[in-house]
């Protein structure tokens, strides 16, 4: 004997869900910047080092001076011998220069005299006025911009529910 029979046979509902992530984007453009930078202005005030050499004394020693200092040279030489012959016993000053011999110098004689040349040296002044210049800087920020795609989340059903219900063995 055969019995009837329900079978039933299902099929459960299936959901599907795609999600997509939020997406943020940030973009900080760089600056606009300006500079400018006028060169320092310098100026240099310079006087001049300053040589003197004075050789009188050189061309002197050398017997090679002006008539002007000759001359003042042997008024002195006439007024020392002068005072000479009046302070000083003349007749025994001649019979000793008479008797005795001329005593001559030995050694080397510097023709130039050491130390005839003088020499003076004012050392230059220099003076440096300097004037510098601040730049110039501009700089203007730029916004950042900023882009953002919300998080979305899209459900749907993947499969629908199925129920098939069959009946064996039923006559009717």
């Amino acid at each position: 004997m055969q019995f009837p029979q329900i079978r039933m046979q299902s099929q459960m509902a299936q959901i599907q869900i795609h999600t997509k992530d939020a997406e943020q984007h940030i973009r900080q453009p760089q600056a606009d910047l300006t500079m400018q930078q006028r060169p320092a202005e310098v100026n240099i005030h310079t006087k001049p080092g300053k040589l003197t050499i004075d050789q009188t004394e050189a061309f002197a020693d050398m017997n090679l001076m002006s008539i002007l200092r000759r001359n003042d040279m042997h008024a002195d030489a006439g007024n020392a011998a002068m005072i000479e012959g009046i302070d000083s016993n003349p007749i025994a000053a001649q019979a000793k220069r008479n008797s005795e011999r001329e005593a001559r110098p030995l050694g080397i004689e510097f023709i130039p005299s050491h130390f005839s040349v003088k020499i003076d040296y004012e050392p230059a002044d220099v003076q440096f006025d300097v004037k510098t210049n601040k730049p110039i800087i501009e700089a203007k920020p730029n916004k950042p911009t900023f882009e953002y795609v919300p998080w979305s989340v899209e459900t749907s059903l993947k499969q629908p529910a199925d129920l098939q219900v069959e009946f064996i063995n039923v006559t009717v």
